[in-house]
């Protein structure tokens, strides 16, 4: 009989404490099941046979990797609410006569229930819908699935051992703050930690210094190489930021609020400044890791979304052409010759050549200094003065703009994409070049592709070829430098999807009989790579935007539980000294509103500093369409802002029922 006790008080305390246990394992179970479908497909015999299927693994893996990790310290996180709220209720055990290792059994008990619990669970639900997570993925990838079901070993393998290990953790660590503590330490341990705190200053200024540095960075980041460089600087900063200002900000401005006696001796104010200032010290933390989280959701998934449904721009922006022919240092007969090439190689294949764009260019990346130019060197690519220089002669300019430009040796038009010259004048080592004029813009751009990643972009018209090997020759310090431009020949097929693919493999076949190499690229053919990458990752931010969106309504729905219980007896007391049941619930609705959307707030303020920074990064995956990435932005608030009302509405009711 005996043997059973500590069992019967395990299932018994589990179920009295339903309240916060049965959202444990829920939680827990989903987690399991996001983390066992992701490798699920990365094990699967289908995804094996998906075209370009390294890409898709890679970012599989990556997911499979944050799910792993996130779901590990989520778990973990949310057992320190629980063990806290049971301090307790151990210690009256403690006081009534049960030694601490009999305690230690009760815990491990409950331990090996609410895993099983968890980990069968979560195994369960994504066996059964580890197929339909397949089904999304491969709708994403405009791939059709096969009829069958699989069950990876290895995956489910996996998948109970990390979460067997986070449990054993979660249980050493009870054991541990039982064991260390005194009966009278847990029968108070819920209340542990609810001194006033002091105002840290120093902690407060180095919050608002970190958080203004990083939204320094992301608002002043010139090219996407840079917004690579300096990206993960500025999300240290703003984590730094946040946490400080939550932490110590908060305390300094309530206390603050407090000195102000017109607003503070008021019953609302004074209820919840006081309230707020007690648990400031454990809500900060809690409140910045909320905010934090917000932030990472809305960033994912509307990145992701940007990227997936502007996945035509990025095409169309890489490959303004169907089809597009590039042959690097050729001379003006081989040019010709591999024009001729391609137009009578798609003639005989039955299509229209339509839109045809021929173009001789080069391209250096320099060094800028004002208006000199050096070889770059050693320097990296991400240093704010490193330029992408388009050169093209005259003749191309006007040919391609309708233009009747005439330059002189030694004058150029010039057109600043990004960056700026000051003065007329051009150095190249000792080549110098007048600025004839300045071009506001050109079509010359859609032609080819300009680099969008450098700091600085330049286009540079010269008077013919004779001025762009002096640049080069000065640039490189030789005087035997004379080679050839780029040539480029760009058209429209009359031909559907599959033709054009066709016709590309054709025209690499007969291109490798000429003496000279050539890139045949075609939009089509690269369709399919691109969708695979922005697919998996649209994939990969629902997924893990979901993970992020249910830790952070388990966060909450554990400080407000926390904070019902921790209030309910402040509020008795408040009744018994002469405040209405009604001012009692407008004051509860004020400071639970005020507390729950703070971290919203300060979340969107983030999201608005880092835009520009953002914008910059997705432009080193072709996707330059801003104004889409915006509206992509604004949609996710949104729908995060009503998903967040929900789990207000939702909380707030069970806080409600403690306090009342």
């Amino acid at each position: 009989m005996r043997k059973w006790l500590y069992a019967r008080l395990a299932f018994t305390n589990i179920r009295k404490n339903a309240r916060t246990y049965y959202p444990y394992i829920l939680a827990g179970s989903a987690t399991v099941m996001m983390f066992y479908n992701l490798l699920y497909l990365l094990m699967s015999r289908e995804m094996k046979t998906l075209y370009n299927s390294q890409t898709v693994t890679t970012v599989l893996k990556l997911g499979s990797i944050v799910t792993g990790f996130f779901a590990v310290i989520l778990l973990l996180y949310i057992n320190s609410f629980l063990i806290k709220r049971r301090k307790k209720e151990f210690g009256l055990f403690n006081i009534l006569g049960m030694e601490k290792k009999h305690i230690a059994r009760i815990m491990l008990i409950e331990t090996i229930v609410t895993g099983l619990c968890c980990i069968g669970l979560g195994i369960a639900a994504g066996i059964l819908f580890g197929k339909l997570a397949l089904l999304l993925l491969l709708n994403l990838l405009d791939m059709e699935a096969s009829y069958g079901f699989e069950v990876p070993t290895k995956a489910v393998a996996v998948t109970a051992t990390l979460f067997g290990a986070s449990f054993l953790v979660n249980l050493v660590y009870n054991v541990f703050q039982v064991h260390l503590s005194k009966p009278v330490e847990l029968l108070k341990g819920s209340h542990v930690g609810e001194k006033e705190p002091r105002a840290k200053w120093l902690i407060a200024l180095i919050g608002i210094g970190a958080l203004a540095a990083g939204y320094w960075i992301a608002l002043t980041v010139q090219s996407p190489l840079q917004a690579l460089n300096l990206f993960f600087l500025a999300v240290l900063l703003v984590i730094i930021g946040t946490y400080g200002l939550f932490t110590a900000g908060s305390i300094a401005l309530l206390k603050i609020l407090r000195r102000n006696r017109r607003f503070y001796y008021r019953p609302d104010p004074f209820i919840v400044v006081s309230g707020m200032i007690y648990r400031m010290k454990q809500n900060a933390a809690i409140l910045a890791s909320i905010c934090i989280l917000s932030t990472m959701v809305i960033v994912m998934l509307s990145s992701t979304v940007a990227l997936y449904a502007g996945l035509e721009d990025v095409l169309r922006s890489r490959f303004p052409r169907d089809i597009t022919v590039t042959a690097d240092f050729v001379t003006d007969e081989q040019a010709r010759e591999l024009e001729n090439l391609a137009a009578e190689t798609a003639q005989r294949e039955g299509f229209a050549v339509q839109n045809a764009i021929r173009l001789r260019y080069l391209t250096e990346i320099a060094l800028q200094d004002g208006q000199a130019f050096t070889m770059i060197g050693n320097t990296l690519f991400t240093d704010k003065n490193a330029s992408f220089l388009l050169f093209v002669p005259v003749e191309e300019y006007n040919r391609i703009e309708n233009a009747r430009a005439a330059l002189s040796e030694g004058e150029v038009l010039l057109y600043a994409e990004r960056g700026h010259i000051p003065g007329d004048v051009l150095q190249f080592g000792d080549v110098s070049l007048t600025v004839r004029e300045r071009l506001d813009g050109m079509d010359l751009l859609e032609k080819t592709e300009m680099n969008s990643v450098m700091p600085n972009s330049y286009v540079v018209i010269t008077s013919g070829e004779r001025d762009i090997f002096r640049i080069r020759r000065a640039l490189y310090g030789t005087d035997e430098l004379e080679i050839p431009p780029h040539f480029r020949y760009q058209f429209d097929t009359s031909g559907d999807a599959e033709a054009q693919r066709r016709l590309v493999s054709v025209l690499r076949n007969q291109a490798k009989e000429l003496s000279f190499h050539v890139r045949t690229e075609g939009r089509e053919t690269y369709r399919q790579d691109f969708l695979s990458a922005y697919g998996s990752l649209f994939f990969l931010g629902l997924f893990l935007g979901a993970l992020f969106i249910l830790g952070t309504v388990l966060i909450i729905y554990y400080k407000q539980i926390t904070e019902g219980y921790d209030d309910k007896e402040r509020f008795a007391i408040m009744r018994k000294i002469g405040l209405d049941r009604g001012e009692i619930r407008r004051t509860i609705r004020f400071q639970v509103l005020l507390v729950f959307f703070l971290p919203l707030a300060m979340a969107v303020c983030h999201i608005a500093a880092a835009f520009p920074v953002i914008s910059k990064l997705l432009a080193l995956f072709s996707m330059t369409n801003v104004p889409l990435f915006a509206v992509c932005t604004a949609l996710t608030i949104l729908a995060f802002g009503l998903c967040y009302a929900l789990i207000y509405g939702l909380t707030a009711r069970t806080y409600y029922r403690i306090v009342r």
